[in-house]
């Protein structure tokens, strides 16, 4: 079996451009050897994923999701891997979380308004790929590029989008440790993602305690120095380190935040990772 398994990946269940059934199947052509499928807030897209890995031999398709929280004012998303997509409770929960995640949407629109772009929620929602997709900031900034307010995904994040830009918000949300126990409660095995974009490491040891098991030590957006201090990291506190690309598909011919399996975790993570799940051990 191919060693290289994308550990982070979206479909059109939330932000993402390709169905999670393609995804699959491009992550098969390009010869990996599996991919996670951790859709923001939801896990509507693993059964459709988990379907079409059947047809691939020794191809691994890992159940997941990342949850959004907030910590310190900030955004902190907790990666959760071999979940029970089918748990009645966490289903319910994930419900609860959709509705704060639309609210921070809205609330992106009007601080875009505000600024004087015309710009309505209704011009968003139809950027979705399909119809029980959740919406996220890629479909606002898609809005944006098509209206010529600025050029690329990039672009958009870094004048509007991003943390303390421009039309930057957030609303209530979760806390990390409330993300682990959701996460544990369905089985699941909680890992943080993209560390590098917080500048809060004081969170890892904090949250070793409440049960994480891994970090994210290999992502698109960190580079060779956040990922070698991250490394470190996750030994210094036994944690283990894991590696995803981000992957968004392409919007306007721009690949967000990286391409399919650009970072990746072995099988021997991947495995470590199985162990602790009450789901899949």
């Amino acid at each position: 079996m191919a060693a290289n398994i994308d550990m982070h990946t979206h479909s059109t269940a939330s932000d993402g451009v390709n169905s999670p059934a393609l995804n699959i199947r491009l992550a098969a052509e390009k010869g990996m050897g599996g991919l996670a499928v951790t859709d923001h807030d939801t896990v509507s897209g693993v059964s459709e994923a988990l379907c079409e890995a059947d047809n691939y031999s020794n191809f691994i398709c890992i159940p997941g999701i990342e949850i959004s929280t907030l910590a310190n004012g900030q955004d902190i998303h907790v990666l959760g891997y071999f979940i029970d997509h089918e748990n009645a409770e966490f289903l319910s929960k994930l419900e609860q979380l959709r509705t704060v995640r639309n609210k921070r949407n809205e609330k992106i629109v009007k601080n875009l308004q505000k600024l004087g772009f015309s710009i309505t929620m209704e011009e968003v929602a139809a950027k979705k790929k399909s119809s029980g997709g959740n919406i996220g900031r890629p479909h606002i900034a898609e809005v944006l590029m098509e209206k010529g307010i600025i050029s690329s995904l990039r672009e958009a994040f870094e004048k509007y989008l991003g943390k303390g830009k421009a039309a930057y918000a957030v609303t209530e949300r979760i806390s990390p440790a409330e993300a682990i126990k959701i996460i544990f409660d369905a089985g699941g095995v909680p890992v943080l993602a993209h560390p590098g974009l917080y500048d809060q490491d004081e969170l890892i040891p904090m949250l070793k305690e409440q049960g994480l098991a891994g970090l994210e030590v290999y992502h698109s957006d960190h580079s060779a120095e956040q990922e070698a201090h991250y490394r470190h990291l996750a030994e210094r506190y036994q944690l283990i380190p894991t590696g995803g690309s981000d992957y968004h598909g392409i919007r306007n011919g721009t690949v967000f935040h990286g391409e399919l399996g650009n970072r990746y975790s072995d099988l021997k993570t991947v495995e470590r990772l199985k162990s602790f799940s009450k789901k899949y051990r």
